[in-house]
């Protein structure tokens, strides 16, 4: 998946010389947190945020129209120089920029130019949509050898009882370097079935732990 996928392609945006009132006028009647400031060619010069006004105020308690900040001009406070991506480049990149960086928003841009914006907020349904997580279903937990081929064995169960996979997703096991966890989500509300082939078969199921299924 790339990021015009699932970026905001009409963002609110600021000029420079718009005050810091402005700003938050604005936050707060279209429910963002995050506002590029751009210049008159769409060039994108800094992004302010909430927390970035919050920071300014001489007291965190202080929301005060009147307060001197208020009346100052975003790029005052703004964070110059902001990191961006582009469009074509990867969601799972874009994550990890977020990871490592602590951002809360990534503009992005396009020929020089502010084409959308992305939020943590975007990253997180994009991963509840990717796990199948807003789909009726239910989630196996399997600890498995990290061997090639393993998880094609497994679906050849699910294969058997009709259920179709809205998922997989393969995290390390905490207990074992050597095996790894397998997180699947089928499209079933009955699992009972495929959990006990799965046993069969030498699979060490971990979820659903239902009761009357032999471990």
């Amino acid at each position: 998946m790339i990021v015009e996928e699932i970026m905001n392609d009409n963002p609110y945006t600021l000029a420079p010389s718009n005050t810091v009132l402005e700003a938050l006028k604005l936050m707060r009647e279209k429910k963002v947190r995050h506002l590029p400031v751009v210049d008159k060619e769409h060039h994108v010069l800094g992004v302010i945020t909430e927390r970035d006004i919050k920071e300014a105020l001489p007291s965190p308690l202080q929301d005060e129209p009147n307060s001197p900040i208020f009346h100052a001009h975003v790029e005052e406070i703004m964070v110059k120089n902001p990191l961006i991506a582009h469009p074509l480049d990867f969601v799972e990149e874009v994550a990890l920029t977020f990871y490592e960086s602590k951002v809360g928003c990534l503009p992005i841009v396009s020929g020089g130019k502010l084409v959308g914006i992305v939020t943590t907020t975007d990253l997180l349904y994009t991963y509840i949509e990717l796990t199948g997580a807003t789909e009726p279903g239910s989630k196996i937990d399997i600890r498995v050898s990290d061997t090639p081929g393993i998880l094609f064995e497994i679906t050849k169960i699910f294969h058997q009882h009709h259920a179709n996979v809205q998922s997989v997703l393969v995290y390390p096991d905490s207990e074992n370097t050597q095996n790894k966890i397998l997180s699947i989500r089928v499209k079933t509300l009955n699992p009972l079935a495929m959990i006990e082939d799965l046993r069969k078969e030498g699979f060490d199921v971990l979820w659903p732990n239902l009761p009357g299924v032999s471990l």
